[in-house]
Formats: structure tokens, C-alpha cells, sequence
């Protein structure tokens, strides 16, 4: 990706329009409490999903590189892995808001693999602060879920 490129404003809106579910699920909890155990399950699913994209994110900015480690490609896999991970574990036994706590978390984390990709001149002007952005607001929101 070039530097000399800023995101386009779809990018930021989308982005942004991104954390509505869990918006809905936190919201919903409190508005529906008999309905916590389905928003909870919700909320676990969009997240996990979206911590799987990331992954993809990075996966495909190595291979656009051409130049990446296979570190790379295997921080890549990781969240989709403990996403799935952690969904076995919850079947399981494991509370949800274990496992809410656990996602949430490794959300809030992400964003260091976005500024290591960063540092070695990759991403285009503005990319890590809509990051930063969206991985805290769908990590504290996933947090506020285990502990609803």
C-alpha cells in the first residue's frame, strides 16, 4: 500500500458502522434482560468474526508484500484460531464471559501487529489510527459484554 494514499471515507464510515452490533448486543442487554444468553452468544459470534478478519488483513498485506516472513503468516492464523479456540472451550463448559473476557483482550492487543506491519512501510496515512480506533472500541465493548 502507498503512504502517500489516506483511507477513502467509505472506509472510515463502514468502519465505524462496524461496531453497531455490539452496540445492539450491550444495548439489548439492557433493554431485554430475558434475551442476555442469545446477545451474549451475538456478541461473541461478531467479534470473533471480525478478529478472524484481522487476521485475514494481515494475511493479505504479506502476500501483497511479497517480502513477508512466514511470522507473518502464522500471527495471521492466530486469531481465527483462538476465536475458534475459545467457541470449542465455551461448548464446553468455559463461561462466556470467560471467553468474552479472552476475545475482548486479545482485540485490545491487535493493533500492535498493525503498527509492526507499519514500521516496515506498509499501510496507507490514517490506517493505524482508524485501528486503533476500532479494535479499542469493539475490545471495550466486548469487555463491557462479559461483564454484563
Amino acid at each position: 500500500m502507498e503512504k502517500s494514499a489516506s483511507l477513502p471515507p467509505a472506509a472510515r464510515l463502514l468502519g465505524y458502522a462496524g461496531l453497531l452490533p455490539p452496540i445492539g448486543c450491550v444495548a439489548g442487554i439492557a433493554a431485554f434482560p430475558d434475551q442476555r444468553a442469545l446477545l451474549l452468544e451475538a456478541g461473541f459470534g461478531y467479534a470473533a468474526l471480525i478478529y478472524s478478519f484481522l487476521g485475514g488483513l494481515w494475511w493479505g498485506q504479506g502476500v501483497a508484500r511479497g517480502r513477508a516472513t512466514a511470522g507473518l503468516f502464522a500471527v495471521a492464523v492466530v486469531p481465527s484460531l483462538l476465536a475458534w479456540g475459545l467457541m470449542l472451550l465455551q461448548r464446553h463448559g468455559l463461561s462466556i464471559a470467560t471467553t468474552l473476557l479472552a476475545l475482548g483482550t486479545a482485540i485490545l492487543v491487535s493493533p500492535l501487529v498493525d503498527l509492526r506491519l507499519a514500521r516496515t512501510g506498509s499501510g496507507t496515512r490514517g490506517w493505524m489510527a482508524l485501528r486503533l480506533q476500532l479494535s479499542t472500541g469493539l475490545g471495550l465493548l466486548t469487555l463491557a459484554l462479559a461483564l454484563r
